[in-house]
């Protein structure tokens, strides 16, 4: 059975890699047609993105990487920015 749940209740999740890595906190949600199109994920102190990214402060990921949602979101370990080709979000 699928477990609905309200949006505003997934910030300051945990996001973590279906390695295991912990990657960030989500920030926001990115919507569109009433679905859910992408998350922004902020850059947090200890976590894989502030180690690659440096001064960006965080990535989009879209959703088709987000394999579960509940109490924390794991994302596909495809969503690793490596080399600068990381999508940057934008304050």
């Amino acid at each position: 059975m699928l477990k609905m749940q309200k949006i505003s209740q997934t910030y300051d999740l945990k996001v973590f890699t279906d390695a295991g890595d912990y990657f960030g906190d989500i920030e926001d949600s990115i919507l569109s047609a009433n679905k859910v199109s992408g998350w922004k994920i902020k850059a947090t102190k200890n976590s894989f993105l502030s180690r690659v990214l440096g001064s960006a402060k965080g990535v989009i990921v879209p959703h088709q990487l987000v394999k579960a949602v509940g109490d924390i979101l794991i994302i596909s370990k495809n969503a690793v920015p490596t080399g600068g080709h990381a999508e940057e979000a934008e304050e």
